[in-house]
Order: C-alpha cells, then sequence, then structure tokens
C-alpha cells in the first residue's frame, strides 16, 4: 500500500541536497515511487510569506511510498532537520506536470493549517473542503490545487498541523495581485474576490496561526 508522507525541511543549501541523484536513487531503493521537492528559494522571492514556526519552514518534501520510515530515515540522513506527517490526499485541481525533475513554471505555495479550538474537528473539515474549495477556485488564479488532511506525525518532534495545502499559481502571482487572483486588471473585481477569499478561510480560521511557504516545486517518478 502506497502512502502519502509530507515533511517540512529545516537547513541550507537544500536545492543542492534535495535534487541530488543519490537521493532520489536511496529513496526509490527504500520503496519511494513519486517524488516532490517544494523549496523555498530565490525563484519566489518577492512572494507574501506567513511564519507561524520559529525558525520558519524552508522546504517541503512530499514522498509516495510502500514503508515511511525507510524513506523518513534516508531524508534524515541527508537534512539538519525534519518533521512529517502521513496524509490522505485530495486533488481538486490537477494538471499535466513534468516528472522529470525539472521546475514547475509556476510559484507553488504551501499552507500549513490548524483547526481552531473553538471550531469541533469535523465542522472545521467540513467548512473546508466542502464550502471553501469551490471559492478558492473560483476567487483565484489558482491551476493546481491539493488538500491533504493529516492523519498522523511521522517523526518524534512534530509540529501540530491539521493539514497541508499546496496551490500552483502563475509566476506573474508573486508580483501581481491581478496575476494572484485572476482578476484581469479590474480593481472591483480584484476587491470581491479577495473580500469573498477572506471571508471564505474566516469561517475555519485559515486566515491566522498558518504557515505559508511560497516554494520552486520539482516531481520525479522514481
Amino acid at each position: 500500500m502506497t502512502q502519502k508522507v509530507m515533511a517540512a525541511i529545516w537547513g541550507t543549501d537544500l536545492s543542492t541536497i534535495l535534487l541530488d541523484g543519490s537521493l532520489t536513487k536511496a529513496l526509490h531503493d527504500a520503496g519511494t515511487t513519486r517524488l516532490q521537492v517544494n523549496i523555498n528559494d530565490t525563484a519566489v522571492d518577492g512572494a507574501m510569506r506567513i511564519n507561524e514556526l520559529d525558525p520558519p519552514i524552508d522546504a517541503v518534501v512530499s514522498l509516495w511510498c510502500s514503508d515511511p520510515q525507510a524513506a523518513l530515515t534516508v531524508l534524515t540522513s541527508r537534512v539538519p532537520k525534519v518533521a512529517a506527517w502521513a496524509v490522505t490526499e485530495r486533488v481538486p485541481l490537477d494538471p499535466a506536470l513534468p516528472a522529470d525533475g525539472t521546475r514547475i513554471d509556476a510559484l507553488s505555495n504551501i499552507a500549513f493549517l490548524r483547526r481552531p479550538a473553538d471550531l469541533e474537528y469535523d465542522e472545521w473539515r467540513r467548512i473546508w473542503l466542502d464550502d471553501h474549495t469551490q471559492v478558492a477556485i473560483d476567487t483565484q488564479a489558482t491551476f493546481g490545487y491539493y488538500q491533504n488532511v493529516v492523519d498522523e506525525p511521522l517523526t518524534a518532534v512534530t509540529p501540530h498541523v491539521d493539514a497541508i495545502v499546496e496551490e500552483l499559481f502563475p509566476m506573474a502571482a508573486i508580483t501581481d495581485m491581478h496575476a494572484f487572483y485572476g482578476s484581469g486588471g479590474d480593481q472591483s473585481e480584484l476587491e470581491r474576490r479577495m473580500t469573498a477569499m477572506l471571508e471564505s478561510v474566516m469561517r475555519f480560521g485559515a486566515e491566522r496561526n498558518l504557515d505559508l511557504v511560497p516554494t520552486s516545486r520539482y516531481d520525479r517518478i522514481l
């Protein structure tokens, strides 16, 4: 059975480490069939970032594997600090993307969400997955959208996270709010979309207590 694992990474020179062919081979040998590397690098400088954790997350690695602990053993041997979760993935928007290890032409935002204490889990999940999903698609220029419900932590010291969301935007969205929200240069439409999005995320507490990490994304089938 294949399990999706998502790991937050802290460290320096991560592009060299995480995109190295020897890591890919070691993960393949440990039972990993697909690898996704997301790095907060210079290509996304200027994009909005929100840091709840200190120090902030430097990269995120997603693994599809038959043996999560074996894969994590490989990963933790290469980088200074890892926090990982087993997740269940839902994919409302899944574009065809290259899987040869080249950089995806996109701003890949990864958000780590935490449920507010005053909102029951089932209601939080219902609002997020059932009510909010279409609002996010309708109000932003998102062309890839991945929702990951956290099932359990997999590392000894793991920050509390309830869900991890990834959204793909055009690169222009780094500096252009109209490109981010898909409002076509219309200021009133931009404001309408921003308001609708904010009102929706406030219903399940995703406007606070979160980490938002802008990244470059690299996919590889192993």
